[in-house]
């Protein structure tokens, strides 16, 4: 398996460009259980835990871009006032550690159905922004989801953040099932 570790967004897209089938990783917490029990054994791993474009939010008119690296404990604990759902959602994520690590961006990438932070995007009407040496493409949240383990990204495209607006009212998630952390 190689490990490809580009450290900008241009150098990101011309790995995944010439390496169609890499598998993205940010905090890989999925990505990690898969090749931990030997289910998955990918050519490449796209490394994109030092492209610093993935780890900034900004609020950019009346909406949130959240870059696909911003931690789920970022999302608790800077974002938490303004996405109060999604940060509900991303507190039962795992352990802290995992919080710490794990990525709503990275969930997206995975399309689990056991996702946490998919909730509250699908609620929220966010948008998916991707790019690729093609362009940057928007994808409503509802059109992103394909099926279990399937999303609308392209073999080129990778995830780039995802744009939410804050809540204008009481949101809440609620977690139906056991974790186990």
């Amino acid at each position: 398996m190689e490990f490809l570790q580009p450290t900008t967004w241009d150098e990101a897209l011309a790995a995944k460009a010439e390496h169609p089938e890499a598998v993205p990783i940010q905090g890989g917490t999925d990505i990690m259980v898969e090749l931990n029990f030997d289910v998955r054994r990918p050519e490449y791993l796209l490394d994109l835990g030092r492209v610093a474009e993935l780890d900034r939010w900004e609020q950019n008119g009346d909406r949130l871009r959240i870059g696909a690296g911003v931690t789920y404990a970022r999302i608790i604990g800077e974002l938490g006032d303004r996405l109060p759902g999604l940060a509900q959602a991303a507190r039962t994520v795992g352990s802290p550690q995992i919080r710490n690590r794990g990525t709503v961006g990275g969930n997206l990438g995975a399309a689990s159905p056991a996702g946490d932070g998919h909730p509250p995007l699908l609620a929220g009407d966010a948008v998916i922004e991707v790019g690729s040496r093609r362009g940057i493409r928007m994808i409503a949240a509802a059109d992103f989801y394909r099926g279990v383990k399937r999303s609308a990204l392209e073999p080129d495209e990778l995830l780039r953040a995802f744009w939410l607006a804050p809540a204008a009212g009481p949101k809440y998630f609620s977690m139906i099932g056991t974790g186990n952390a």
